[in-house]
Formats: C-alpha cells, structure tokens, sequence
C-alpha cells in the first residue's frame, strides 16, 4: 500500500468505527465496501474482520459492565455451527452475491418484528439468530442487520443491545477470519503493516462513538440504525446490479 492508501484506510476506520460506536454496525458495512475495491472479496472479509475485531472488541470492552453472557454462548454455538457447515461445501465468495445480498440485508431492520416477536433474549432465538448469522458472516462479510433485528425489539436498553451486539461480533469477525485464513495469509507484509497500524484506530474511533451513544434516547437511536443502514444497503445493490451487467 501506498501512503496515500494508509493515510485513508486510518481515516477510514476512524470513521467507520465511531459510526459503528454510535449503531453498532452501520461502520462495518461502509468498511467492508471499500475493502472490497481493494482486496479480492475472501481477502477483503478476512480484513474486515481483523479491524473489526478490534473495533468491536474495544467497544464490547467500554461497555462491558452491559453484555449479557448467556446469549452471547448461545449465539456463539450458532455461529460455529454454521462456520463449519460452509466449511464442509468449501463454500467460496463471488462480488456479485456479496454485493446483493448485502444490499438486501436492510429490508430485515424494517420487518414488522414486533409481530414476528423475535428476541435474542430466548435461548431458540438466539440459536437461530447464530445460525443466520453465521451463515451470513462468513458467506458475505457482514451479519449485523440480521442480529440487529433479534435485538430490537428486546426490553434490553441501547446500552445492553450494543454491548452485546458487539461480543457477539468480535466472534462473528474472528470466525470469518478464521475460515479465510489463507487468503489472509498470501498479503505481502506491507499490506499486513498498514492493516495493523490502521486497527488501533478504531479503538479511538469506537470510543468517540461510545460517547455519543450515551447521550443518545432510544428512540433516536432505533430509527436512526434502519435509515443509515438502508441507504448504505442501497449502495451495495446498486454496485451489485451493475456487475451484472
């Protein structure tokens, strides 16, 4: 990578991450977008996953007091579940598909789930939503807006939803990274370099974005995740269409 290239991927992730602090994770769509011009579509989940292990991890870290360790198991086991079903199919990556079903994701934050009554507070819920999720995660990149909607519709406040949310994603990412190790491994150093001085920064982007969260209503907070989130899926279904033709 050049420096050009370094100097904007730790803006980028300082971005990213204080987008993801605010949402929870509106930031790790955006970054996996660019990843994707960047690196071949196995590689560029790989990184995603590394930078948002950190992003997520440190947020998770800052709110740790919130996290509710039962569902964070449960969902887990979906996850490794799932991870090692696609493992079995040798499942590989394409741009379009990742694009498109990406960009279909945020039709899941509109769903009336209210009467679909889905909540990752119980122990089948949140087993199903790591299945999906999963699935999702080392299919396409991202998982967000499909745990988003197991959790929105909780008792749990914004606090506990992004708390929780953002341990169930540091396993989400290191799962993806673990399944596309090899690509991971065939970067030159270099690019290894820049990815590892760009990481930390999302611990300082998260935590601006942690910040404002606490003086966020719930009320702010839900409508403002499905609008950022459906215009960002817009983006990748336009991207995914024209690829198409």
């Amino acid at each position: 990578m050049t420096v050009v290239i370094l100097i904007g991927m730790a803006v980028i992730v300082f971005l990213t991450s204080l987008l993801s602090g605010i949402f929870g994770m509106a930031g790790g769509l955006i970054l996996l977008w660019v990843l994707l011009f960047l690196f071949p579509v196995g590689t560029a989940i790989a990184i995603h996953g590394v930078i948002q292990m950190v992003s997520n991890g440190s947020r998770a870290w800052f709110s740790r007091a919130y996290i509710d360790y039962r569902i964070l198991g449960i969902l887990g086991l979906g996850l490794v579940i799932s991870s090692i079903i696609l493992l079995i199919v040798d499942y590989q990556p394409d741009i379009i598909v990742v694009s498109i079903a990406i960009g279909l994701m945020p039709i899941l934050v509109w769903l009336p789930v209210s009467k679909l009554q889905l909540d990752a507070s119980k122990p089948h819920h949140a087993l199903i939503c790591g299945l999906i999720a999963g699935a999702l995660t080392v299919g396409v990149g991202v998982s967000g807006p499909t745990i988003d909607i197991f959790f929105i519709r909780t008792m749990m406040d914004r606090r506990k939803v992004i708390a929780t949310k953002a341990a169930v994603q540091v396993a989400s990412h290191a799962t993806k990274v673990a399944f596309y190790w090899n690509a991971a491994t065939a970067l030159p150093p270099t690019d290894w370099i820049s990815i590892l001085i760009a990481a930390p920064i999302a611990i300082l982007g998260t935590r601006a974005g942690n910040d404002i969260l606490q003086r966020m209503t719930d009320q702010n907070f839900r409508a403002w995740t499905r609008w950022i989130v459906t215009g960002i899926g817009a983006v990748y279904f336009t991207q995914g269409l024209l690829k198409l033709i």
